[in-house]
């Protein structure tokens, strides 16, 4: 018995150092500082949402709708069950099984706009840095103070002048 109570309270020691190694990574990983940027820039991707889906439902819609002699792309859908159905919301309510076209084209839009807007922060990023280095490739260098050997020049100069 106390061979195996051995055995079992050392693979419970092993776990206990297992977790604390695991904890020990995961606390090394999140303080990186990648880990911490990719937080806030998923917590502004999900506000910025938001404005994603105003700027598509509000303004694109209605001017591609204008040039498509008014149609709406959410109302697009087909019932697999056969039947017809005024609208996607009485489809749903029916419990019918619909290809929601109108919503995926919708989807295909707000993807573009952030993947057009995602282009532009990062090229506004590159351009930042770009300036940055070349800001510090042109600054001129600090004038150069004498060297060891001139310094001991002057010295022996001022010294055989006395």
């Amino acid at each position: 018995m106390t061979h195996e109570h051995g055995v079992a309270n050392g693979a419970i020691q092993g776990e206990k150092i297992g977790i604390i190694e695991m904890i020990n990574e995961f606390k090394e990983f999140i303080a990186k500082g990648n880990v911490m940027d990719m937080a806030v820039g998923i917590i502004i991707g999900a506000a910025f949402t938001a404005i994603v889906t105003s700027l598509v439902g509000d303004l694109i819609n209605p001017i591609i709708a204008l040039f498509t002699g008014g149609i709406d792309f959410s109302g697009w859908f087909y019932a697999l069950n056969g039947e017809t159905y005024p609208s996607l919301t009485a489809a749903a309510d029916a419990g019918a099984p619909v290809f929601a076209i109108g919503n995926f084209i919708m989807a295909v839009i707000n993807f573009l706009i952030v993947a057009f807007v995602v282009f532009m922060l990062v090229k506004m990023v590159n351009r930042l840095k770009a300036a940055a280095v070349k800001e510090e490739a042109a600054a001129p260098e600090a004038p150069k103070g004498p060297t060891a050997e001139e310094l001991l020049t002057e010295i022996r100069d001022a010294l055989q002048t006395r």
